[in-house]
């Protein structure tokens, strides 16, 4: 294991032994991707709470993590959780891996560094849901000027400047991305100045992205909210910690149990425990722990604490459909390969975006389902589902730990789905086939024309993961909610879950920007309940 803290005559970052860890805090929050690291941090800043955060991954000193061109090396490695999705019958029965981050600064350290907030209509509903216009669009807005420190043109209604979030636009995008822009438009579809501004609060659009990367190099949010307190005595982090159930007092969390280099230990929280190990990993946990549908706990044998019908229900992600040219010659690929982005509509009547579309700058293999040849040489765009209707759900395989998660995608079940992905297809071939790509490419390697059922058959055997899973531990006021407006689980006391899993339904677009605003949620919330001091403002990278 790692420790990270304060120490007065040994640096940070350096090993310690298992004993250098005490037992007792104010707040555990467990995993330190994209909402844990924000929840941590924000807690840790006050400097009257004790915090700890646990991740059961690595550091995150790598080449691979620093380097944006790297990305792809991630997949598949020990920085990945490498989960894989059971057969799909929507899918010709393929299994999807379903690549999470692992380590610090979880998703933010592997994935292509994307920053895209989420629709306003994502926001709204997500308020209407929890009755509670504290998670609607304009007071989002609000945690993104907090949030960003946005090097773009000045929007200072909707975009921040001096927080702990570098995000910039590529300074010179490459010219396959300024092409697809001018198709875009060509095509009807409104060029923005930002992905994020007024882009994200109509039916749609085409920019240039944004990313998390500052002077070449990736900036995860471990990076940018932890690292800067990391000398503060208040603030804890060990690595190589996996949690592996909630301990109980009653129905209060008082703490949890953890692996920590292979032994068992218990660390106890006086105010409250966090969850933010994501979305397979949170209901895993929960329902070892006896909080999920009773039924199936029961079948494990596992006590039963609270019945929670909605733990590992509603399971969302984004699907992709690769479709590709042939570069004419080898092209230059720009930061971490993806520089311009599309959100649009697959029906004209629709208000808010259902298709996205990420460019990638290189040649992206195709299953090899489909029986296609990749070229040597070219671009993809991973072109898919925005706001996908099918809802999967994971089931328990075993009691313990080392018992894998069952993931049932479900993907591509509900027909409403198969329609919005045929449209996205033939939006991103009329893309690729028009007249401003010919100077750089020779012509399309996939799908290729043709027939209704061919591409059908195409997208089934196509589709792979953006990697945005989500939704398995909603927040709402139904039966099947897991978590109130507060986040607060229900039935529970002092738990709270700040990641992915609590959406309501997927957001349009990367999550990692909407897993920071609930990580940043989850935190105020916290403040306010333990009496902790009202944030500042913008957030102070000294201690």
């Amino acid at each position: 294991m790692k420790l990270y803290n304060y120490d007065d005559n040994v640096p940070a970052n350096t090993s310690f032994p298992q004993n250098a860890v005490g037992d007792v805090f104010d707040f555990i929050v467990c995993g330190a991707g994209s909402s844990g690291s924000a929840v941590a941090a924000r807690l840790a800043e006050d400097g009257n709470a004790s915090v700890l955060l646990l991740e059961a991954g690595g550091d995150d000193k790598s080449e691979t993590v620093s380097n944006p061109a790297q990305w792809p090396l991630n997949l598949g490695s020990s920085r990945d959780w490498s989960f894989v999705g059971q057969p799909a019958p929507g899918l010709d029965g393929r299994r999807l891996p379903l690549s999470m981050g692992k380590g610090l600064g979880g998703g933010s350290s592997i994935n292509v560094m994307v920053w895209a907030r989420g629709h306003k209509a994502d926001w709204d509903y997500f308020a209407a849901e929890a009755g509670d216009d504290a998670w609607g669009y304009e007071s989002i807005l609000g945690y993104y000027r907090r949030i960003e420190d946005w090097q773009g043109d000045v929007d200072p209604s909707r975009r921040g400047t001096g927080g702990p979030v570098h995000v910039a636009q590529p300074l010179s995008p490459q010219p396959v991305a300024e092409a697809l822009l001018s198709a875009a438009s060509a095509l009807g579809v409104p060029v923005f100045g930002s992905t994020n501004g007024e882009m994200m609060e109509v039916p749609g659009g085409a920019s240039i992205a944004e990313l998390r990367i500052r002077d070449g190099k990736r900036e995860s949010v471990f990076h940018s909210y932890v690292r800067p307190l990391l000398s503060r005595r208040n603030l804890t982090v060990l690595t190589d910690a996996l949690v592996t159930r909630l301990i109980f007092d009653g129905k209060r969390v008082k703490g949890v149990e953890a692996l920590v280099d292979g032994r068992q230990r218990q660390f106890m929280a006086h105010c409250e425990t966090v969850l933010s190990l994501g979305a397979i990993n949170t209901p895993k946990v929960l329902m070892q722990s006896g909080i999920g549908p009773e039924k199936d706990l029961q079948s494990h044998g596992i006590t039963v604490v609270q019945d929670l019908p909605g733990v590992g229900r509603n399971h969302q992600d984004h699907l992709a459909f690769g479709c590709t040219w042939a570069y004419r010659k080898p092209e230059a690929v720009g930061g971490s390969g993806c520089e311009a982005n599309i959100y649009w509509k697959s029906d004209t009547r629709l208000n808010q975006p259902d298709i996205l579309q990420c460019q990638l700058e290189f040649a992206v293999p195709s299953p090899s389902e489909t029986g296609l040849q990749t070229p040597e040489y070219g671009w993809t765009m991973f072109n898919g589902l925005a706001q996908p209707k099918s809802r999967g759900r994971l089931r328990l395989s075993g009691p313990d730990i080392n018992d894998p998660v069952l993931i049932e995608p479900n993907s591509l079940s509900e027909p409403e789905d198969m329609a919005a992905a045929l449209a996205a297809v033939e939006l991103c071939r009329e893309l690729g086939n028009s007249d401003g790509f010919r100077p750089l490419v020779t012509g399309e390697t996939a799908p290729g024309p043709r027939s209704r059922s061919g591409m059908i058959d195409f997208i089934r055997r196509s589709a792979v993961t953006y990697w945005h899973q989500s939704c398995t531990a909603k927040m709402g006021r139904d039966n099947m909610s897991v978590v109130d407006s507060e986040l607060k689980v229900y039935g529970i006391d002092s738990l709270r879950i700040a990641d992915s899993s609590i959406m309501p339904r997927i957001t349009t677009g990367n999550t990692m920007a909407p897993c920071v605003v609930i990580g940043e949620r989850a935190a105020d919330l916290l403040r306010k309940s333990h009496g902790l001091s009202a944030l500042r403002e913008p957030f102070a990278q000294s201690v």
